[in-house]
């Protein structure tokens, strides 16, 4: 006999199978922790029954707006709870969410409100200008806007649109949230950095986000009621998925919306803070903390760190503080996290700073996904020697559907049954991977990707410049931040400051310069520019200084 469903008769039922989502999660804390902190900011406090009654508003009053399944909600918004509000209210009216960098240009914004087809934004007011003027310059049909205005921050209503709390009290409290149909459905709509051109959009399945919700305690190592720490951006990869985990185990979302050392250690001390996660660039402001700033706790705090890898330096500097880390490894096509430098035991014998470079390693796959690995050219496993590079590749869940209305960018990221990452690691004998270099000659700071090929079009605009190639230089608090390398055309002039402030007036900040050398640039016999060469010089800058 066949142990298919349709040879047995054992079919699908309603009481059998339900489509994964991590709404269920949400719609379960109500029943399980009614009186537990869900949401935490400032002076507001509201347990998993409030927090479901306000997400319930929201999605009800999305729908009275016009929004239908499929439809896209974008946000404009930091760390607060609006966003984590929208995080579930947008799924549960059937919609996407589309939640946007609030560091980018404007430009680049009216792009994703056009490409993302948005009906509504929830914008906060310190950023109604900068969308104001992204709608302004978009070819389709405008958004409403919904202003989110800030108390706890200071940050005053502009009057100019909807209000937030206002908009919720249109809702209705016995909304049925709309769950999908198909676990395939699409949840979020991410937008990558832009590191070749246009930014992707990068669409997120329900399934997916269920998965890695389900993982991530596992690798973490979490139980019951974690007090978690809103460090990594919501608008990044919906802040690793950690959102929608959290009521899974009955904890508390703690908002942090300006990130600084005094933040991270208050909340550590006053709210009781167990996890959170960053880049590199967190960790150091938790070591250079100056010493008013600190607050003494009694608890390890677990981070999962990501981005360009930490230096061993200063991981073995927070771990003396009372922060244990986990150097994980992902791309916004991943849901966040993929990968994890699973600790060994047998490693506590070893010194120190063999143990800080162990876990500066991204390691191995975590749960949720089938199987990730260092490849060849041909798609084929290279040797784990530690020396041999290759192409990280992946296979799982939480692997994005594909590229929003890009079929040709989809196909070549899934050639040969795998996630193409276009980062180039080496494999040690036990399987861990570590990244070695990155295609494309992305710049990761602060967490963010940057990519050269934007900055150097940029670079191009200044009448002066004749050729130029922007390269990552190591930086103590961001990780890496773009060196540029300049050739100016015969008898122009420009100094440094000059393309720094042109480059600022075209892009985002983070995203400028943050050292310009004028100098013939090294080529191959073809004209290509051996960036190679350059990063090597603008590393050796950096250890000389």
């Amino acid at each position: 006999m066949g142990w298919m469903a349709d040879e047995t008769g054992l079919d699908k039922r309603e009481a059998n199978y339900v489509p994964l989502t991590p709404l269920s999660h949400l719609t379960r804390a109500k029943r399980v922790f009614p009186d537990r902190d869900a949401l935490v900011y400032g002076h507001h406090r509201y347990t998993y029954a409030q927090m479901h009654e306000r997400v319930t508003r929201l999605a009800s009053a999305l729908v009275k707006a016009g929004i239908k399944p499929g439809d896209v909600v974008a946000t404009i918004l930091p760390n607060v709870p609006a966003h984590v509000e929208a995080t579930w209210a947008v799924p549960a009216t059937g919609g996407v969410l589309n939640t946007i960098n609030i560091r980018l240009d404007v430009d680049t914004i009216a792009y994703i409100f056009d490409h993302g087809e948005a009906k509504i934004i929830l914008c906060d007011s310190q950023f109604i200008p900068v969308c104001m003027e992204a709608i302004d310059r978009m070819e389709g049909p405008a958004p409403l806007v919904i202003e989110v205005p800030d108390d706890v921050a200071g940050v005053p209503h502009l009057g100019n649109q909807m209000d937030y709390e206002d908009f919720l009290k249109t809702g209705d409290l016995d909304f049925q949230w709309i769950m999908p149909e198909d676990e395939w459905e699409s949840i979020a709509l991410n937008y990558t950095s832009g590191t070749t051109g246009r930014p992707k959009g990068v669409v997120y399945h329900h399934r997916g986000a269920y998965l890695i919700t389900m993982a991530t305690p596992i690798s973490w190592r979490m139980t019951l009621y974690p007090r978690y720490l809103t460090i990594v951006p919501l608008f990044h990869c919906n802040n690793w998925c950690h959102v929608w985990m959290i009521p899974a185990l009955g904890g508390a979302v703690v908002c942090c919306r300006d990130v600084t050392a005094k933040a991270i250690y208050n909340a550590i001390a006053d709210e009781g803070v167990t996890h959170f996660g960053g880049a590199p660039i967190v960790l150091n402001l938790i070591v250079n903390a100056k010493a008013e700033d600190r607050r003494e706790f009694d608890h390890t705090v677990e981070v999962f760190t990501a981005g360009a890898p930490p230096a061993a330096a200063t991981l073995a500097a927070v771990g003396k503080l009372g922060f244990n880390i986990t150097q994980v490894y992902g791309l916004t096509e991943t849901y966040g996290p993929a990968t994890e430098c699973t600790w060994d035991p047998a490693w506590e014998a070893l010194p120190a700073d063999e143990q800080a470079a162990i876990k500066a390693r991204q390691g191995v796959s975590m749960p949720m996904n089938e199987h990730i690995t260092v490849v060849d050219e041909n798609v084929q496993q290279i040797p784990m020697d530690a020396t041999t590079q290759g192409e990280i590749v992946m296979r799982g869940n939480s692997v994005m559907k594909g590229y929003y209305k890009n079929p040709e960018a989809t196909e070549k990221a899934f050639r040969g049954g795998y996630f193409h990452s276009e980062d180039l690691a080496i494999q040690h004998p036990n399987g861990y991977m570590q990244i070695a270099d990155r295609a494309k000659d992305i710049i990761i700071s602060g967490g963010e990707n940057i990519s050269s090929v934007e900055v150097e079009g940029a670079l191009m605009h200044h009448p002066a410049v004749n050729l130029c190639a922007v390269v990552a230089m190591p930086d103590e608090k961001w990780g890496e931040v773009p060196c540029a390398f300049v050739e100016l055309k015969e008898g122009a002039e420009a100094t440094d400051a000059d393309l720094i402030a042109h480059v600022r007036s075209r892009l985002a900040g983070f995203k400028t310069p943050k050292k310009v050398l004028f100098e013939e640039l090294p080529k191959t016999s073809t004209g290509k520019i051996q960036k190679f060469e350059l990063r090597a010089k603008a590393r050796a800058m950096v250890e000389s200084a």
